[in-house]
């Protein structure tokens, strides 16, 4: 006998749920300067935990950006001015590419 979702109440071979949490969610990409501002970190906000496994997402992140990085409530800390190829690795993981935004400035 197959499991329902909680949330919709589907079995779990049909349930739409993560589909959905992934597009509802609107995602900011920005850099940051680093301690002693001579390097940059990269911000991901906006992820929802309940619908995503953070931590295979940040170690996924980790092995295409090849650098390090951590989580903690709800943001993603990424080693580095990734910006760019962030946005494309979201995408890829099945993120909207219109819920995706990345900052230019450097906060």
């Amino acid at each position: 006998m197959s499991e329902n979702c909680p949330v919709c109440g589907l079995p779990k071979e049909l349930c739409v749920c993560s589909a959905i949490a992934k597009e509802q969610q609107k995602i900011v990409v920005r850099a940051v300067r680093g301690k002693f501002q001579n390097s940059f970190n990269t911000i991901i906000e906006g992820i929802d935990a309940k619908g995503r496994d953070l931590r295979n997402l940040v170690k996924q992140l980790k092995q295409k950006l090849a650098c390090g990085g951590t989580y903690k409530d709800n943001v993603i800390e990424l080693q580095g001015d990734h910006r760019k190829r962030v946005k494309e690795l979201l995408m890829k993981l099945g993120f909207q590419e219109e819920n995706i935004e990345v900052r230019a400035e450097i906060g």
